[in-house]
């Protein structure tokens, strides 16, 4: 896969990781895309089971490895989720919703909201996946440098990396005209 986010990092145990609104390699609902493209920015509902013991905590991203940048694109990520939550419900991205657990800290994305975005391809650009990746950490708290940017937190929590679970999306932007 071309900018998989998992690709350099270690291997580890696989859980469970599912979602109501949007099957592994279905399209994402209309709701679930960014504004711009008709949509409302709201996160689908995702629920996960079976971590690996030793969680104390969970960090949650959204990544777009088919943006047309060198580096993909970053729609969501949340970290210091408490390792007894097992289910974000729908629109927990956003944060006027209140639907995140206490003790999450969701920090900014490319666009440097603090915020779920929803998909939105360039128009003609075909399909884009969007990796939806829950990693299960040994450490209840991740200390962050401030301004930390997604990409960050990948080298910030690798090592505290003791379980993954994921599936992706697809949404694609028709060509105008």
């Amino acid at each position: 896969m071309v900018n998989d986010p998992n690709w350099r990092l270690p291997i580890v145990p696989g859980f469970d990781l599912s979602s109501p609104d949007v099957r592994p390699g279905d399209y994402l609902p209309i709701w679930a895309r960014t504004a711009s493209a008709g949509g409302e920015d709201r996160s689908p509902t995702l629920s996960w089971s079976g971590a690996p013991e030793g969680t104390r905590s969970f960090v949650v991203t959204v990544f777009d490895p088919d943006a047309p940048t060198s580096s993909g694109y970053w729609h969501w990520a949340v970290h210091d989720i408490p390792a007894s939550v097992t289910a974000l419900p729908a629109d927990a991205g956003n944060p006027d919703s209140g639907l995140l657990p206490e003790g999450a800290i969701t920090i900014a994305n490319e666009s440097r909201a603090t915020r779920f975005e929803g998909a939105g391809p360039p128009p003609g650009d075909g399909d884009h996946r969007y990796v939806f990746t829950v990693s299960a950490l040994d450490v209840e708290h991740l200390e962050l440098p401030d301004g930390c940017t997604p990409a960050m937190l990948g080298v910030v929590m690798r090592n505290s990396v003791i379980g993954r679970a994921q599936f992706t999306a697809l949404a694609s932007t028709p060509a105008a005209g």
